[in-house]
């Protein structure tokens, strides 16, 4: 699998969804359930099908601005990739 194209639209695989009311820092998948937080919970917020991985990592470049823009784009783009290859995220 590969990272994502900037005009792909990451979104929730089918099957996964995110927890109920006071559990929204989890996602639900067949498998299991994961907890997300902080930037990994920032990122998939943005993975609504809609924005494309380039917006999410504008949107994330301008959140941690003191970062390496080339260093935020790769580390978004592994975390979805690992995130296709579990089945949870598709793009």
């Amino acid at each position: 699998m590969a990272l994502p194209a900037d005009h792909s639209q990451p979104q929730l695989a089918k099957g996964c969804r995110w927890g109920e009311e006071g559990a929204d820092d989890t996602i639900l998948f067949p498998e299991g359930v994961i907890k997300v937080q902080g930037t990994g919970k920032h990122i998939l917020e943005r993975c609504d099908g809609q924005n494309t991985f380039a917006d999410i990592v504008d949107e994330l470049q301008k959140h941690y601005s003191n970062s390496d823009p080339a260093k935020i784009r790769d580390d978004v783009g592994k975390f979805l990739e690992a995130l296709q290859q579990k089945r949870i995220v598709d793009y």
